[in-house]
């Protein structure tokens, strides 16, 4: 896998858990009234609330968000960057396992976005998987 590929796939990972685990944690109601964002509301639909809850999956959130961050400073680390796929797929594949065989609550939109990026995180999950191609320090090939 290119460096730079790399770079964005844990950019993009590390923005996810930022976002997600600070608003859980810092915002556990509001996070469950308002989660994803953009005019859309999908946590009340599971279940009542839960601080508890909500605090503990914003602090896994961070915890995975240091664990990529770490990982973006070790980029070309193959054994550290494949860990923290490993990582993001160990959460990615129930939670999406979990989340299509409960769409049924949602609407049509709902679904469909709650199905694609799901899915997304865990091919991008997948990605962190694959070797990095060796090459120059500024991430270009020989």
């Amino acid at each position: 896998m290119n460096i730079r590929i790399r770079y964005a796939v844990l950019g993009l990972l590390a923005v996810v858990a930022l976002y997600t685990g600070l608003w859980a944690y810092f915002s556990p109601a509001g996070w469950y009234a308002n989660f994803p964002g953009f005019g859309r509301s999908w946590l009340p639909q599971l279940g009542p609330y839960n601080e508890h809850l909500a605090k503990d999956d914003g602090a896994m959130f961070l915890a995975l968000a240091l664990l990529t961050i770490i990982a973006l400073r070790q980029v070309r680390n193959n054994r550290f960057v494949r860990t923290t796929g490993a990582v993001w797929l160990a959460f990615n594949v129930p939670h999406l396992i979990y989340h299509m065989q409960h769409l049924d609550m949602y609407g049509t939109v709902d679904q469909a976005l709650n199905a694609v990026l799901l899915s997304a995180l865990v091919m991008v999950s997948v990605l962190l998987l694959m070797p990095a191609l060796p090459g120059r320090r500024d991430g270009h090939a020989r």
